[in-house]
């Protein structure tokens, strides 16, 4: 194995990380800034109100992109251990 070759098996990594990460994040960010600018307009400042939403948007959103999720993964995993002939040569 070159260290090229380490290098883009630690890039694809973490490529793949934020990819399957992103939507998740993206939805929590987007309910976040939401409850925010609510509380920002009605000076209501309750810390469930920022936490209990945002689980639930993210637990909705893992449940709507796991499929999806889990083929990308599988793909990544499938590729990297055919590709380990080709590195350890």
């Amino acid at each position: 194995m070159t260290p090229q070759d380490a290098v883009t098996l630690g890039q694809n990594a973490i490529t793949i990380a934020l990819l399957l990460s992103g939507p998740l994040l993206l939805v929590g960010m987007v309910v976040g800034l939401i409850i925010a600018i609510f509380q920002a307009t009605t000076q209501i400042q309750e810390m469930t109100l920022t936490f209990v939403p945002k689980i639930v948007a993210v637990m909705l959103a893992l449940l709507f992109f796991a499929s999806w999720m889990l083929i990308k993964l599988n793909d990544y995993t499938t590729d990297l251990f055919m590709s380990i002939p080709n590195l350890i040569r």
